[in-house]
């Protein structure tokens, strides 16, 4: 429990991280940078958990950057360019470290979803939203580029290069039906349905064997990539003889052989 984060594991092997500063719609700030990055990094190297849901607490997912309470480490845009450059680079960190878990995340969008917390909606492996989420780019509103934080790399990916240049241009409010419709999001629920329909996410992954689990998660992000169809076999092949000799796997060929020979008898 922190000041801006709170993390449950509700089911085993499934943790819960949820962004704390419902007044400030979970808007991120200085401490809340510290704590995300401290708590990333403890979730990554715990083997007892095998997936992560992310969300907000209260009525929103995340709404940014707190601009107007972010804390001392602000910099004005007179502060020298390598220190805002540093700043910057801090929190691009941040949907770096939610990508680089090993564990699969589940991003569960559950209110206005927004400029950086964007960027950590995108860098999860799987997103549900509900009915109430909406989503937004917001910096180019500001005087500022609609490019941050691995927004420009992660969103045409995932809802395809033209929709991505309207949002990211327009910096227009996204609906929770349209993200649905263009693929943002991979299913949209009511809200009262949302953390129950993540927590069931969760649980199927962590009920799988975490070797397979987390060669599949790589296989998807270096594949989307790959130069080629040769590429891709490549990579997948080789994962394919690491997870076959496992005991996991054995174990799993034994017990769906047994089922489907008594199934043929």
């Amino acid at each position: 429990m922190g000041e801006t984060l709170t993390v449950e594991t509700p089911r085993s092997g499934v943790a819960v991280l949820q962004l704390n500063r419902p007044k400030r719609l979970n808007a991120i700030n200085q401490v809340m940078v510290g704590e995300l990055t401290g708590t990333l990094a403890a979730l990554g190297a715990d083997t007892s958990v095998r997936a992560v849901v992310v969300t907000g607490a209260g009525r929103g997912f995340c709404s940014g950057m707190d601009v107007r309470d972010f804390g001392p480490g602000l910099l004005e845009a007179t502060a020298p360019a390598i220190d805002r450059l540093r700043f910057q680079e801090t929190m691009a960190s941040l949907p770096q470290a939610i990508r680089d878990l090993p564990q699969p995340v589940i991003a569960a969008v559950n209110g206005p979803c927004v400029g950086a917390g964007l960027a950590l909606c995108l860098s999860a492996d799987i997103r549900i939203c509900s009915t109430a989420a909406t989503f937004g780019n917001a910096a180019i509103l500001l005087g500022l580029s609609g490019a941050e934080m691995g927004m420009s790399y992660l969103l045409p990916r995932i809802v395809g290069a033209g929709v991505a240049a309207d949002w990211m241009l327009t910096g227009r409010t996204v609906s929770a039906e349209e993200a649905d419709r263009r693929g943002l999001v991979s299913q949209l629920v009511e809200p009262d349905q949302l953390g129950d329909r993540a927590l069931e996410i969760a649980t199927q992954i962590a009920e799988l064997t975490p070797l397979g689990v987390q060669l599949t998660k790589r296989a998807v992000q270096v594949n989307i990539d790959a130069a080629g169809l040769a590429s891709a076999l490549e990579l997948e092949n080789r994962n394919q003889v690491l997870s076959h000799a496992t005991a996991e796997a054995e174990a799993l060929r034994k017990k769906w052989s047994s089922a489907t020979g008594a199934a043929d008898s």
